[in-house]
Parts: C-alpha cells; sequence; structure tokens
C-alpha cells in the first residue's frame, strides 16, 4: 500500500526546490520523493535492526516467538553487528577518500604530480610540524614526501596505534587507552571489524559497539583528518570568501557544469580550467561568453571554500537540478550520487558523466580522468558541455529565481586568524566569549537530507533557534549548504536573528552566527576547532567537559553514523533527527544512549523535533556550563594596560 500523497510544500523547505518540484510532477519526472511514496510502510525488522543476512542459514528475523535466530544469535548480537557494519562502511568511505589524496601528494612529492602542485606551503609546514618532520634546510618536496609515507602507514599500520591520535588533547587520549579503544590502522580497523561480524566470531554485544567506536575513531581522528590535512597542503587552507546557493545559480545564457560527489582532484581543475583564455575562446565561437560551473553536495562544499564557487544545492537537490532543463553536464564521481541521474537526465539534454573508476552507473558515459595531464582533461570536459549547450530545449527549461548570498570557507587557521589577527593568531577570544557567557556553546550541525522528513525544516528551524539563544553554529556538508540558501551564512544574519551576546562577537569579528567549515569530510576540522579551545584553557582538559554538542538532523548515510561515533567517542553528546536501527536491542540502545556517557563523556540522543532538539541542546551546554562553574553572567571589565600585561 502506497503512502498518501503529501504536498509539496510538506516536503521541500525552500522556494527553488517547491518551484522544480512541481515542474517534475507536470514533467512526470521520477524522483526520490515519489520512490519514497512508492516504498509505503518500511520493513519494520530493518528498521529496528533485527533483521540478520550475514549467512545464507537465513536471513532471520527476530520476533517474540523466535527469539534467536538460527545460530542462535539473539537481538543484542544482531542489532549490534548491524551497526557495526554501517559504522564500518562509513569509516572505508571517508578514509578511502583520504587515501587517494595522500597518494596524490605522493606522486606530487615525486614530481609526477602532473598539473597538481603544492598550493600551501604554510599549511605542508603546519603538518609536518605535528608530526615532528624536520623541515630545516629541506625542499617542500622532501618534506612532502615523508608526510605522505607516514600518512599511508597510518591507513596500513598492524600493530602500532595511529599516531594522528596524538592530535586530541592529552586526557582524550588517556580516556580511549583506559577503554582499549585506540584505533590501529584504518585499513585494519575495518578489515577487522567485518571479521568480527562474520557468523561465529564476536555476539557480545558490548565488545561489538566498542569496536564500533573503535574503528569511528579511526575515520574521524584518522582518514578524515589527514583527508583534510592533504586537501589543504595540495588545493589550499579555506579562507572566507563570498559566494551564493541555491537553484538560482544556474545560468540562462551559458552553459552549465554542475560537479557532484566528493573527490575534489577533478572539481579543483575545472575551477581552474573554466576561466581558461582557450576555454573563454571556445565558449565564444560555440555563441556563449563563458560556462557556468556550479556543486551539488560537498564537491561542492570543496570548490565552494576555495575558489567561491556557487553552490546549486545540497543532497535531495541532485535530481531537481537536472529537472530545471538547464545543466549541459553533471559530473559525478563517488558517495551519495543516486542512480536514477541518468534516467531523470534523459528527458532533458543533460549528458551524466562519470569520472571514477570504482563508481559507474548505468547510463552515464564514463570518462577516465588523465591525471597526469588533469588541466588537459579538464578542458576535454568542459567542451563537450559546450558542445551540448546548442540541444538545450528552452521550452523546458526553468530556472528559480531563488538564490541567497553566502560566506564559506571558515577553516580553522581562518577562525584563530579573525580572532587574533596576524600576529596573534588565537582562540582565546572565543573562549573568554563562553566563559562570559556572551556565547552559551558551540554547536556543529552536520549530515544531509533525507526524505523522510521536510528537507532542510529541520536544519533550520534548530539553527535560528539556537543561534537565537547565543550559541554559535560550525557547519559542514549539505547541513551548510541549507543555511546557505536560508541566507544564514552572512555576518548581517547576526544582527537579525541573533542572541545579544552571540550578535556583539559576531559584529566585533565581522563572522556569521553560523560558519561554513567544508565537506562532510572536514567534521575533523569541528573536532580540531574543539581541540584549539581545550588547548586555549579555561575551558576544561578534554572534549567532553567543553559546552558543545554534535547534531545530525536529517542525516541518511553510513558515514553520518561513523560520524556520530566518532564525536560520542571523543566526548561529546550527539542529537539525532533521525533514530538508528537498534530499536530491536534495549540493551545496544542503552549502551548508545546512556552507558557510552559513562564511558567517554558523551552519548547519543534521538529528538525528532527541532524546537525540543533546541532545547535538548540548551540543557546539555547549561550542564557543561555548570560542571565548569561558569553559567553566569560575568560583569563586563574595562581592561586597563596594567590588566592587559597580567593577561
Amino acid at each position: 500500500m502506497a503512502k498518501e500523497k503529501i504536498k509539496i510544500e510538506d516536503r521541500v523547505w525552500d522556494a527553488a526546490s517547491k518551484e522544480i518540484l512541481s515542474k517534475a510532477e507536470n514533467d512526470c519526472i521520477d524522483t526520490c520523493f515519489t520512490r519514497s511514496d512508492a516504498q509505503g510502510v518500511q520493513c519494520k525488522f530493518g528498521s529496528s535492526g533485527v533483521c540478520c543476512r550475514i549467512c545464507h542459514m537465513g536471513p532471520c528475523k527476530i520476533t517474540p516467538k523466535a527469539s534467536r535466530g538460527i545460530c542462535g544469535a539473539d537481538a543484542d548480537t544482531i542489532v549490534a553487528r548491524n551497526f557495526l557494519r554501517e559504522v564500518s562502511a562509513g569509516t572505508a568511505a571517508h578514509s578511502d577518500h583520504g587515501r587517494h589524496l595522500v597518494l596524490r601528494l605522493k606522486k606530487v612529492a615525486e614530481g609526477k604530480g602532473g598539473d597538481y602542485h603544492i598550493k600551501d606551503e604554510e599549511a605542508l609546514y603546519r603538518t609536518a610540524d605535528m608530526y615532528n618532520i624536520n623541515c630545516d634546510d629541506r625542499t617542500n618536496e622532501e618534506i612532502a614526501i615523508d608526510l605522505a609515507n607516514l600518512f599511508l602507514e597510518e591507513f596500513m599500520l598492524q600493530e602500532d596505534q595511529l599516531k594522528t591520535l596524538r592530535l586530541a588533547p592529552l586526557n582524550q587520549q588517556n580516556i580511549w587507552k583506559q577503554h582499549n579503544i585506540k584505533p590501529l590502522g584504518v585499513d585494519r580497523m575495518v578489515v577487522e571489524s567485518l571479521h568480527r561480524t562474520h557468523i561465529g566470531v564476536d555476539h557480545d554485544y558490548k565488545n561489538l559497539l566498542k569496536s564500533a567506536f573503535k574503528t569511528s575513531l579511526a575515520d574521524g581522528w584518522g582518514g578524515s583528518r589527514i583527508a583534510m590535512m592533504v586537501s589543504d597542503i595540495l588545493f589550499g587552507t579555506p579562507v572566507p570568501v563570498k559566494s551564493t546557493a541555491n537553484l538560482g545559480v544556474l545560468s540562462e545564457t551559458c552553459p552549465n557544469i554542475v560537479v557532484h560527489g566528493h573527490e575534489p582532484e577533478l572539481s579543483e581543475m575545472l575551477a581552474i580550467a573554466v576561466n581558461d583564455p582557450e576555454i573563454i575562446k571556445y565558449a565564444k565561437a560555440a555563441g556563449v561568453e563563458g560556462v557556468n560551473l556550479s556543486g551539488i553536495c560537498c564537491t561542492a562544499n570543496e570548490i565552494l571554500m576555495r575558489h567561491g564557487i556557487p553552490v546549486a544545492g545540497n543532497f535531495l537537490q541532485q535530481e531537481l537540478a537536472l529537472v530545471t532543463g538547464a545543466i549541459e553536464m553533471m559530473l559525478i564521481d563517488v558517495q551519495c550520487c543516486m542512480p536514477s541521474l541518468p534516467e531523470v537526465a534523459a528527458a532533458y539534454h543533460t549528458e551524466i558523466v562519470s569520472t571514477a573508476e570504482m563508481a559507474q552507473t548505468i547510463g552515464a558515459t564514463y570518462f577516465k580522468f588523465d591525471e597526469e595531464n588533469a588541466l588537459e582533461s579538464a578542458k576535454v570536459i568542459i567542451k563537450k558541455a559546450i558542445d551540448n549547450f546548442k540541444n538545450r530545449d528552452q521550452a523546458k527549461v526553468a530556472i528559480p529565481s531563488a538564490k541567497k548570498p553566502m560566506i564559506a570557507g571558515f577553516s580553522v587557521q581562518a577562525i584563530k586568524h579573525m580572532l587574533g589577527g596576524t600576529f596573534r593568531s588565537t582562540f582565546r577570544p572565543l573562549n573568554d566569549a563562553i566563559i562570559a557567557n556572551r556565547i552559551k556553546g558551540v554547536v556543529g550541525i552536520v549530515g544531509c537530507n533525507n526524505p523522510k522528513s521536510k528537507v532542510d525544516s529541520y536544519i533550520n528551524i534548530l539553527t535560528r533557534e539556537l543561534v537565537k539563544k547565543n550559541v554559535l553554529i560550525l557547519k559542514t556538508g549539505c547541513a551548510a549548504i541549507s543555511s546557505g540558501k536560508e541566507g544564514l551564512l552572512t555576518p548581517e544574519a547576526a544582527l537579525e536573528i541573533a542572541g545579544d551576546g552571540l550578535k556583539e562577537v559576531c559584529e566585533a569579528v565581522g563572522i556569521p552566527p553560523v560558519l561554513h567549515m567544508g565537506s562532510c569530510v572536514d567534521n575533523s576540522r569541528i573536532l580540531e576547532a574543539a581541540t584549539e579551545v581545550v588547548l586555549e584553557g579555561g575551558l576544561g582538559d578534554d572534549l567532553s567537559q567543553l559546552p558543545a554538542v554534535g547534531i545530525a538532523p536529517e542525516w541518511m548515510s553510513e558515514k553520518a553514523v561513523a560520524i556520530g561515533c566518532y564525536f560520542v567517542a571523543s566526548g561529546i553528546d550527539v542529537i539525532l533527527g533521525q533514530p538508528f536501527n537498534i530499536a530491536g536491542s534495549d540493551n545496544v540502545t542503552r549502551f548508545l544512549n546512556e552507558e557510552a556517557k559513562e564511558l567517554f563523556g558523551g552519548a547519543f540522543h534521538y529528538e525528532p523535533d527541532p524546537i525540543e532538539a533546541a532545547k535538548k541542546t540548551l540543557t546539555i551546554l547549561d550542564e557543561a556550563r555548570n560542571n565548569l562553574g561558569i553559567n553566569k553572567k560575568v560583569e563586563r571589565k574595562l581592561f586597563d594596560m596594567k590588566d592587559r600585561r597580567e593577561m
């Protein structure tokens, strides 16, 4: 039985998506929303986590009459095994992204990088210093090869623990050691976790869940953190940059190329190539002024924060972007790219081009990206898009006008610079603002969109509610794009909606109340920022003591499960807008939602209502402030020179 038809205004939040979803219905285009309706009532065994397909004696499902699977596994074991497998897949996805970038850095260091170079020397030296790599009297390439080899070891370590864990506060490392969840090499953790979940291996739900936290740390403090650092070295550390968000960024008069996925290597070259004189000349010969490049999802965030390239939309707008009829080419690589894209594109003139050998899509054109001649390869694909412009059917084109200005690219280094200036980059002003109760705390809002709820609604309601209450928001991924489309990523937003304390800080520093920190792999930047706050002093000696919360309002992927786990394992409470598939086991639910707090200082909370989630967030922040003894209004004091010298 199909679900009752949902009104368009109840499906999506922003005006552009409403307009194009209506066009999709008129054009008889099947989208994720109509397919969600067609699914009807979803499987209760799957959503409870009690369906086991690990061996072929089954599948088995746990019911009151059949409390154990054929092998004897009970609900606790089955739910915990399924959960660990999700964490392992999520860790593999983000960490494999990191590995590709490390291999690119190694080629650059060996002089085989082609058009890729070390773009940010400061990032190279900063990262080398973190790992005690000598930089004196050495070339950038010599430093980079040592760093690349060290990072490759982080994936392959068999007996030693990740060196990148040392970037966490010392007390945090001691907590991990105490509970035996300090991970070994990333690859070993993923393989070991899959082995644990094979039939006849690990049946202790607590042991399985501890392994989930251990594996997730190999992602957050391993693969993802490495990906972030290497991206900064190769493509530049992000700094605040102006841009625009939503489907209104598409051009009516120029060929539109939309990049979608997660790998930044090709998109980086496209961002350079669209302004190349050869491409401009080719476009003019075709009768257009140039090429309009924009992005969807996390590839969008990568080129946004380094080049200011506009963002066309987030995860659940990928099909809607095609329905505008104005896209000549959509380039897809890995993660979050729907297999339905070629089917939607077939109704228009759009060509879907897959650029990742490991991520083939039926109906898409596979383009083998020549990494050794990356710029030329990018030009080839751009010219194909220009050639396709003549096939655009103007009768099918409808580009919404909705778009908003935004500022993105708040790396930790950029935040420190804005707070302290060139010669005294520091987090001190932020710590002081938190201690003085002008900022109640810091909240990371991350994750995707999910058709189970009104797209962007939870994210935007929650964000506005917290900003009103003087909470500074850090965002990544599709959640950050949601705020971009809502107009919350500008300094003016602080003047319009922020509480008095946060408004004062934002106005003084010149920052938005919501800071765009990058793609979903850049969640590690949020952990880096939290670590800087701890190291600055005055707010505890590990992340669990900070007035900080992580929230995943509309998450949907296995990556999000891994991200949530490494935040909790790092001592930060995480609120979920969508529940995990664990309801079939009271013991697993209790461990993740309660007992994890006793072990690591953080736990999971499920709250489907954004207003209630805001209240829960404020309660957690107040508890942390009470424990630190700072939950009180501090009198403002005008410092004289003597006071400043004492500081």
